[in-house]
C-alpha cells in the first residue's frame, strides 16, 4: 500500500540542551531529519512534506533534493498547527493513507510502517504503542502516590490515518487546546484508533542524554558500502556515441549489445557491486534479444531501485571516462545532470571526469573507450 507522509520538524527543542534544534543535529554523520526522510522514502512514500521552522525551510528543501515528490513548508507556533500545515501541502486523495511522524524519532523503518497501513483496513487510525513497563509515581521531589500502570501505553510515531479523516478531525479540534498527538485529535472526533506493536528503537530524542544512546544505535543500524565498476567497448563505424546518458555527435560509435554506454554500464556495475547483486550481465544478459539496442539508463534505474528496495540510498557517484576522443569537457555538465536525475541525487554528489592515456594502450590507439565508476551506498546493516 502506498502512502503520503508528513514529517514534523518545526519544534524549538528546548529540552534537548544547547545546540541546533533536534532535526538538524548530526546522527551517524548525517542530520537526524535525513534518517526519517530516507526511511519513509524506502518504505514507499509517494509524497513527503517536511514541516520546518520558517528559517529552516530552505535547509529542509536541500535535504529533500533528489527525493521524488517531496517538499518543505513552514510550520506553525504549535505542533498541531505544523501538522495542519503539512496536511494542507499534501495533494492526497481523501482515502490516501497519511503517516504523521516526528523527526525526533530517526529509527523508523518499513517494519514499523507496514502494520500501521494494514490496520487502516478496519480502523480510522493506527498508532505504534508500547506497554508501560516502569513503576509510575506521582509527585515532585517527594512521592505522593504510586500509579497503576495497568492499561497504560506509550504512544509513538509514525501514526497513520486516512487523509480526510485526520484533516476533518483537526478541523473540529478546539483552537484553545493543544493535542499531545494526532491520535487524540481523531479520538475526539469519534474515530476508532487501534494500536500496533511499538518498538523501543522508535525512541524519541528529547533530552541531552538521548543523543549519546542514539549514536550507539546509529553505529549498528546502518553500514556504508563501496562499489566499483569497469566497462570497455570497441569503437566502430557510426555518427554518434552515448556516454553517461548523453548523446554526443562523433565520427565513431561504441559497439555493444545495448547502446554501449560504457559510463552507465560501469556505474550500474558499481551500484550492483556495492549491494552484492552481481554484475550487469546477470541482470541484463547480452544473449537476451530484448536488450539489443536498449537504452542503458534502464539498467541504471534498475540498480538504483534495488538499493531503495533494501532501504538504502546512494550517497555519491564518481565516473571516469578514459579516451582520446571525443572531448568530454563540453558535455560533462549534461552528463552529471543526467546521472543525478537517474539516481535521484543532488548535482554536487555526482562527478564525471575524463582523462587520456597519452597515446598508450587500446584507448590511446583509439580502439575503444574505458569507463570506471565508484559509488558510496548507505544501507541497513
Amino acid at each position: 500500500m502506498t502512502f503520503s507522509a508528513v514529517i514534523v520538524a518545526a519544534g524549538a527543542s528546548t529540552r534537548a540542551g544547547p545546540g541546533a534544534p533536534k532535526p538538524w543535529r548530526s546522527l551517524g554523520g548525517r542530520s537526524i531529519l535525513s534518517w526519517s526522510i530516507d526511511a519513509l522514502t524506502a518504505a514507499g512514500a509517494t509524497q513527503i512534506v517536511v514541516v520546518a521552522a520558517a528559517e529552516r525551510v530552505a535547509e529542509a528543501a536541500q535535504l529533500l533534493a533528489g527525493t521524488p515528490n517531496a517538499h518543505a513548508v513552514a510550520g506553525g507556533a504549535t505542533r498541531a498547527l505544523s501538522v495542519q500545515a503539512g496536511l494542507a501541502a499534501l495533494t492526497a486523495q481523501a482515502d490516501t493513507p497519511v503517516l504523521i511522524h516526528d523527526a525526533a524519532r530517526p529509527f523508523v523503518s518499513r517494519a514499523h510502517i507496514e502494520p500501521l497501513l494494514a490496520a487502516l483496513a478496519s480502523a480510522d487510525g493506527a498508532v505504534p504503542a508500547l506497554p508501560v513497563a516502569d513503576t509510575l509515581k506521582r509527585g515532585a521531589d517527594v512521592i505522593e502516590a504510586t500509579v497503576s500502570r495497568e492499561g497504560l501505553w506509550r504512544a509513538q510515531t509514525p501514526q497513520a490515518f486516512r487523509f480526510s479523516t485526520l484533516r476533518d478531525a483537526y478541523g473540529s479540534w478546539p483552537t484553545d487546546a493543544e493535542p499531545t498527538d494526532d491520535a487524540a485529535v481523531v479520538e475526539r472526533a469519534g474515530g476508532r484508533v487501534v494500536m500496533t506493536p511499538g518498538d523501543p528503537i522508535l525512541m524519541k530524542l528529547t533530552y541531552p542524554e538521548d543523543f549519546a544512546m542514539a549514536e550507539r544505535l546509529a553505529a549498528t543500524s546502518r553500514i556504508t558500502r563501496i562499489g566499483q565498476g569497469v566497462d570497455a567497448h570497441r569503437w566502430g563505424p557510426g555518427a554518434a556515441v552515448w556516454l553517461c546518458g548523453v548523446k554526443i555527435d562523433h565520427d565513431h560509435t561504441l559497439i555493444g549489445h545495448s547502446d554501449a554506454d560504457a559510463g552507465l554500464h560501469a556505474l550500474t556495475d558499481a551500484i550492483l557491486g556495492a549491494i552484492g547483486e552481481g554484475d550487469i550481465g546477470e541482470h541484463f544478459p547480452p544473449s537476451d534479444p530484448q536488450w539489443k539496442g536498449a537504452a542503458s539508463d534502464r539498467f541504471l534505474i534498475h540498480a538504483v531501485e534495488l538499493v531503495a528496495a533494501r532501504g538504502g540510498r546512494i550517497l555519491n557517484a564518481d565516473v571516469t571516462l578514459i579516451c582520446e576522443r571525443p572531448k568530454i569537457r563540453p558535455h560533462r555538465d549534461a552528463m552529471r545532470q543526467r546521472l543525478a536525475d537517474l539516481m535521484n541525487l543532488p548535482l554536487d554528489r555526482v562527478s564525471v571526469k575524463a582523462t587520456t592515456t597519452e597515446g598508450m594502450g587500446f584507448t590511446g590507439r583509439e580502439e575503444g573507450l574505458l569507463a570506471q565508476a565508484v559509488v558510496l551506498v548507505d544501507t541497513p546493516a
